[in-house]
């Protein structure tokens, strides 16, 4: 694992780890699924795919089914990245949903070119074959991906200006036809709350249900902002239900505007638990998946500058408060922090100008706790140049240090430590304190 500039990992002093269930068995237990997306790069981070494979029970395969990489020249198909990651959702049993057929982004040049006349049967030959390749083997494909805009017109790809309206009736029956058991969705963003763009494909999926073509499920993408989360999410998800198809949150995250604060990731916390609220609230929401869970291999900060740390896990695979949030949405115990957690302040050396502090972190509640934060207020000409088993956050003078990822989890009466060294006079801060996650266990 690579850390900050600055920082060094050492082995904690005392850690307990507490036996508790993942999100991917929560949910179960509700009847859904809850899995991540991945792509092919990051599986060869061990420390990525112990957490992958333990703690979803869904898996989207992020990029590689793409017609890009499924078919990059016309009539030559190439399943070899896909099939990574496929298989390594079956050995780890875990389902996996497809994605995507039709899509106006991540096209293969030669499509571009294709004659009007000849493209209704080219997208037919390549759902088919990638369909049929994959048979047995998926829960859901999104066989059409983003095809409206957002004022409910349609978009104008390649496939809508060739082909027209029909063509996404006609992938669904294509797909339908090279596999008859697996679930066809409708997949787009910005179609959480009830709007213009909602609107458009509810309007499609009726017409849909009316004419027999073969649909379903929706995907919700749900790539949302912190603080925005649609009021109308619930209401929206239960009236396409209504219309007799179940409905899937596909591609959950949550952006923020950087820096990352304690605030900010309260907020976020709250509204990762009101989606998964909302989703167990309607019976034919099936399931959640986050795309790809760790701030680490977030496509946030490339696409919205200035934006990011949008996932369940940070950067480092330690739990955000957004993890909690959701395990305890899924019934995992209490999204208030359920123990307590104190922190004790020790200088351990000093000289001219400069000190090491070592700060104790001690959890004295019976449950066990998943993550902590001390903040302190530095003392005027106090500044830290380091520190050790622990990620160091700097505000004016507000000091905010996070569990690693290795010494989060304290069961009870345990204690772990971190240090750090400092520039100044040597000095206790006098509000040391000490905030924990929340805790989850079994399912109810």
């Amino acid at each position: 694992m690579a850390l900050p500039a600055g920082l060094t990992a050492v082995a904690p002093t005392h850690t307990a780890h507490a036996d508790t269930a993942t999100l991917g068995e929560l949910a179960e237990a509700k009847g859904r699924y809850f899995g991540s997306a991945t792509d092919n790069p990051e599986l060869s981070d061990t420390q990525y795919t112990r957490i992958l494979g333990s703690e979803f029970g869904q898996i989207t395969v992020g990029n590689t089914m793409k017609w890009q990489y499924t078919e990059p020249s016309r009539g030559r198909f190439d399943y070899t990245a896909a099939e990574e990651v496929v298989d390594l959702a079956e050995s780890n049993g875990q389902s996996v949903r497809g994605h995507t057929l039709v899509w106006h982004n991540q096209l293969p040049s030669w499509v571009g070119d294709v004659p009007a006349g000849e493209l209704l049967g080219v997208m037919r030959d390549h759902i088919t074959h990638e369909v049929d390749h994959f048979k047995g083997r998926l829960a859901h494909w999104d066989v059409v991906n983003e095809a409206f805009e957002e004022d409910g017109s349609r978009r104008q790809s390649v496939f809508q200006q060739k082909i027209g309206d029909s063509y996404i009736a006609e992938a669904f029956k294509a797909a339908r036809a090279a596999d008859p058991d697996v679930k066809l969705y409708y997949n787009d963003y910005n179609i959480e709350g009830i709007g213009p763009k909602s609107d458009a494909v509810y309007e499609m999926v009726k017409s849909f249900k009316a004419q027999g073509v073969p649909i379903d499920g929706v995907g919700m993408q749900a790539h949302l902002i912190a603080g925005q989360v649609p009021a109308s999410l619930q209401r929206n998800i239960q009236r396409f239900a209504d219309l007799g198809v179940d409905v899937a949150i596909t591609e959950l995250d949550i952006r923020m505007t950087l820096p990352r604060t304690a605030a900010k990731d309260t907020r976020q916390a709250a509204d990762y638990g009101a989606v998964v609220e909302a989703c167990l609230a309607v019976s034919r929401c099936v399931g959640i998946t986050v795309w790809d869970y760790t701030d680490k291999y977030s496509w946030v900060p490339s696409v919205f500058p200035g934006e990011g740390a949008a996932l369940p896990w940070d950067e480092h695979f330690a739990k955000k408060p957004a993890y909690h949030a959701i395990a305890a949405a899924l019934g995992g115990g209490s999204p208030e922090p359920g123990g307590d957690c104190t922190a004790t302040y020790r200088v351990t050396s000093r000289w001219q100008g400069g000190f090491t502090a070592e700060i104790t972190v001690g959890n004295g509640h019976t449950a066990p706790i998943d993550g902590w934060t001390v903040t302190w207020t530095l003392p005027g000409g106090q500044s830290i140049s380091h520190v050790w088993n622990g990620y160091l956050t700097v505000d004016g003078q507000k000091v905010t240090v996070r569990n690693a990822g290795y010494n989060g989890t304290l069961g009870s009466d345990a204690s772990t430590t971190f240090g750090l060294r400092g520039e100044g006079t040597a000095g206790t801060p006098a509000d040391v304190t000490c905030t924990p996650a929340q805790p989850f266990g079994t399912p109810a």
